[in-house]
């Protein structure tokens, strides 16, 4: 059921109501219309009351409240049909179609549209340009048809002059790709003759007061309604329609569908042409029929692009063909202004025909494949016009009112009747429900050789001079004894009718009188051949498209084209076995008083709307048949006293009254606590072992790949440096692959453990003398890198430079002799280092001495005297040692006495050769070997004052 409102808001659906009577429904259809409730239901079907108003019940929050829901879950509305509509469409895979009906100023086109708005506010939420595009196509269109097939009734602003059935076409998603629209008997009488208070279409309107001066000088157009005799009657009522902004938002509209620049011009130089057309006068000179005012003819001869002697032959004369012969046959005054008329009504019609077609030619679905894209489904959208009863009912009327006969037939057949045949598929027993088929109203209207139509049609073949009256005659001799037909001549005593110009049918909406006079031309639809001749010889290809009827010559035999009537009957037949091929769901609109007031409620014409649309009946058998969902079975079954108020069918239980309905909502609601809590516990105790089940796979499948790649990992490197013994170097340029992150940390263990690997390889030949040299290096390496230039890596470090002849070719015997008295006597074991040098006293006086460095003392020595020690410190004296990053060979060793020996390196063969790295590789070495049980380093690196400084700890 409809989400609750309420009770101050009435019944928000009709089945609810209490008892079934007219006075029941007409009362709760009241106060909802007063409470400003204008939408109920009936079961499926939306009733909707014009309420004259702007209603702030169509935004994007209300929108959202209604997309997704089913129907009953939010209170009536528009958009809740429209998105029943769209899920069976998307989920079930069907073609859907929304029949919207009702009499003429009742809310249809407004129906209609906010229908077309809803469907493209909830299609592509992925907004997509394409299906954007389409969207606004299919949006914009509704707002150019207007423009050409609506006009001010006395009973809408806005009235439909036409019937309209647009296909939107969607894709396996659900969104609009396309469409097509269909177009049913426009009212062309109405560009010649409006009621009083009427006015023609839109367009001629829209034209004349919102075109731009330069524009209607173009078209010789006059800023003035009442200046056209067509359009003068609705040029003097004052109405509340902008028609300046119209005229911009259909030029805009027309553009964003696709229409050129040319084609908007022709489409305006045709409205200008009737225009002009009501304007032209014909007179007569004897015999001689001519055009009072002939300046207009060559106004219409530049707007249809064509010459002006053509314009005036076509207006004057009908060329015959008689045998071999072709005649210019001139009209009378009467058959001017007949043709004149026709002209005017068939060139219109033509305009809007193609208007249509352009807009099919853009919104038409191209290029689509179903085995590619899937199956393309459909929602059909029907705004026809309304049943129809004026003062004087013509030959329009006559047809409107047979289409919404077919409407209401194909209503009852797939609404009322499917429900009362349901009852008896269920095997219940229910009282038989009556109500109007209207099938023998279909009949009398289109049964081959004896219906309406068939009389019409038999009428305009006979040859001769057939009128109206014949036609009625016609009537009155094939229908006398139908019991939905008569007229005057059947019942004499009947003075509302005519002699030989009244008939009257009872219609499912009431009885209507119609006058046959017009019905015979109307039907005939006749326009002269020169007139087509004329269009399709234009200059202009947009109009020449119009009119390929045209290129025939007068002598060509051509078969009798169809009367309007077959034309009108076959595509009614066409639209309802259409509408019958898809799943319908129905909105039902109500004017509620004829002055247009929102808060007038005029009960008796309400009350007619509602039993011609059926209303009653359909509440009937939804009341009959309304079922509820299969736990309330259960409920029952339990035995709550209501078995007396139901039957149970096959598959569904059928309850009688509303009270049963609410005394089980009532134990129903009870019962949902408990149902919800119930299905929350089965539902988080499924979610739960859900999320269990996916976290462990999840884990099992992390664990599997985390060792396999692992595994991956280990397995490359084994095959990557598996022969690495064998390589020249090693495998030093082997590439390390790249380990999961899990094993990064045993990459580095595992290149740890290859360097030294690798470097153990390098050295496991070498001499005692050759390690000492490669420890010595490598600490300079770890203390300089980076420091300086030139560390002397790449050379052998001799260490005792001065027993070399290179360095001290004549004294190296001297310094021999003095390093061995110094070995006696201060018991060293080994010279580290020694080198020629140039000492820096504090008072910056420069003198040549050598250096000598043993394991135990660092001498400073006076070459010139033969290497006569003059200064002895033990090592374990000297705190440090500070060397510059240039190539001077700066050397300073800091002492704990603070008296630091400064000193610079030289003598060097080859001359700069850098001996600054050997000297700190030699100290940091023999210190290390010293101290090999302590893990303190003796020596630590760092910079300071632009030099660097090696330390030994205090």
């Amino acid at each position: 059921m409809a989400e609750h409102e309420s009770l101050e808001f009435g019944k928000a659906d009709f089945v609810l109501l209490d008892s079934v009577s007219l006075d029941e429904f007409m009362a709760n259809l009241k106060l909802r219309f007063e409470k400003g409730r204008i939408y109920s239901y009936i079961g499926e079907v939306v009733v909707s009351v014009n309420p004259y108003r702007a209603m702030n019940i169509y935004g994007r929050d209300t929108i959202e409240q209604y997309k997704g829901r089913e129907l009953y879950e939010r209170p009536p509305h528009l958009f809740a049909i429209a998105d029943a509509a769209y899920k069976a469409m998307k989920r079930r895979n069907k073609d859907t179609c929304i029949v919207i009906s009702g009499e003429s100023g009742a809310g249809k086109t407004e129906a209609s549209k906010y229908i077309m708005q809803y469907i493209a506010a909830i299609t592509n939420p992925s907004q997509r340009a394409e299906v954007e595009r389409v969207k606004n196509m299919l949006l914009k269109s509704n707002c150019v048809l207007e423009a050409f097939g609506n006009a001010k009734t006395n009973r809408n602003d806005n009235s439909s002059r036409f019937g309209k059935y647009m296909d939107i076409n969607f894709d396996f998603k659900g969104d609009p790709i396309g469409g097509h629209i269909n177009n049913y008997l426009l009212e062309k009488s109405r560009v010649i003759f409006q009621q009083e208070g009427e006015r023609s279409f839109h367009s001629f309107y829209q034209l004349v007061k919102g075109a731009p001066d330069a524009q209607l000088r173009s078209l010789h157009i006059q800023r003035d309604p009442t200046a056209y005799t067509y359009i003068k009657v609705g040029g003097q009522i004052k109405s509340s329609i902008n028609d300046s902004a119209d005229f911009k938002a259909v030029t805009d509209a027309m553009k964003v569908i696709g229409f050129t620049t040319e084609e908007i011009q022709t489409v305006y130089k045709i409205l200008a042409t009737i225009l002009h057309l009501g304007n032209l006068k014909f007179g007569s000179d004897g015999d001689v029929t001519l055009i009072e005012n002939s300046k207009l003819v060559s106004v219409l001869g530049d707007l249809l692009s064509t010459k002006d002697e053509n314009v005036e032959k076509a207006l004057l004369y009908r060329t015959v063909a008689t045998g071999r012969d072709v005649i210019d046959k001139q009209h009378t005054h009467q058959e001017a202004s007949y043709g004149r008329d026709a002209l005017a009504k068939a060139i219109y019609e033509r305009l809007f025909c193609w208007i249509v077609g352009r807009i099919n030619d853009v919104i038409e679905v191209k290029n689509y494949d179903a085995r590619v894209h899937g199956k393309n489904t459909v929602i059909g959208v029907l705004d026809i016009y309304g049943f129809e009863i004026f003062q004087n009912n013509s030959f329009e009327q006559f047809c409107i009112n047979y289409c919404n006969e077919k409407l209401q037939q194909l209503f009852i057949q797939l609404v009322l009747k499917q429900e009362q045949e349901e009852y008896q598929r269920e095997g219940i027993p229910w009282k038989h429900i009556d109500y109007f088929n209207n099938q023998i109203i279909v009949d009398l209207v289109e049964q081959q050789h004896k219906g309406i139509f068939a009389v019409l049609d038999e009428a305009c073949m006979n040859v001769g001079k057939v009128t109206d009256e014949m036609f009625l005659q016609a009537l009155n001799g094939k229908l006398a004894k139908h019991a939905h037909y008569t007229s005057r001549k059947l019942s004499p005593t009947d003075k509302n009718l005519e002699f030989d110009r009244d008939f009257r049918i009872r219609h499912y909406a009431g009885d209507v009188v119609y006058s046959v006079v017009g019905f015979i031309d109307k039907n005939k639809d006749t326009l002269f051949q020169d007139f087509k001749r004329l269009l399709y010889n234009s200059s202009n290809p947009v109009l020449k498209a119009m009119w390929p009827e045209g290129k025939l010559s007068i002598t060509e035999v051509t078969k009798r084209p169809l009367t309007a009537a077959t034309l009108f009957k076959n595509s009614m037949i066409s639209l309802v076995e259409n509408l019958a091929s898809k799943e319908p769901y129905y909105v039902r609109c109500i004017k509620p008083n004829d002055v247009k007031s929102p808060l007038l409620f005029e009960h008796e014409r309400c009350k007619h709307q509602v039993e011609y649309l059926g209303l009653l009946e359909n509440v009937r058998v939804r009341r009959a048949g309304f079922h509820l969902l299969c736990y309330i079975m259960l409920v029952m079954k339990q035995g709550c006293g209501f078995e007396h108020d139901v039957a149970y069918g096959k598959t569904k239980v059928f309850i009688r009254t509303p009270r049963t309905i609410f005394s089980l909502e009532e134990q129903r609601a009870e019962m949902v606590k408990r149902i919800v809590l119930f299905l929350q516990k089965v539902w988080r105790g499924t979610l739960a072992r859900m999320r269990y089940r996916r976290m462990r796979a999840a884990l099992i499948i992390i664990r599997a790949y985390r060792r396999y790649k692992v595994k991956s990992y280990i397995r490359e490197v084994n095959r990557r440096f598996k022969n690495v013994r064998g390589m020249k170097d090693h495998g030093k340029h082997v590439k390390w692959p790249t380990p999961p992150k899990v094993l990064r940390k045993f990459e580095e263990a595992l290149r740890n453990i290859y360097n030294r690997w690798w470097a153990w390889t390098l050295i496991k030949d070498l001499s005692p003398e050759e390690m000492v040299q490669i420890r010595a290096k490598v600490a300079t390496l770890e203390c300089l890198k980076g420091q300086r230039a030139d560390l002397g890596l790449q050379r052998a470090w001799e260490g005792n430079y001065l027993v070399s002849k290179k360095d001290s070719p004549g004294t190296a015997s001297s310094f021999t002799l003095v390093s061995s008295d110094l070995q006696r006597k201060d018991k060293f074991m080994r010279v580290l280092f020694s080198c020629n040098v140039r000492k820096i006293n504090r008072f910056n006086k420069a003198e040549d001495r050598a250096l000598l460095i043993t394991d135990r003392h660092l001498y400073k020595m006076d070459p010139v005297k033969l290497y006569k020690p003059m200064k002895s410190i033990p090592l374990y004296n000297v705190t440090g040692v500070s060397i510059s990053p240039g190539k001077d060979q700066l050397v300073v060793f800091h002492t704990k006495d603070n008296r630091d020996l400064i000193v610079c390196l030289q003598g060097m063969v080859p001359a700069g050769d850098s001996r600054i790295g050997e000297l700190v590789g030699t100290l940091l070495s023999h210190f290390k070997s010293a101290n090999h049980d302590n893990s303190t380093t003796p020596f630590n690196c760092s910079a300071s004052s632009g030099h660097l400084r090696t330390e030994q700890p205090a």
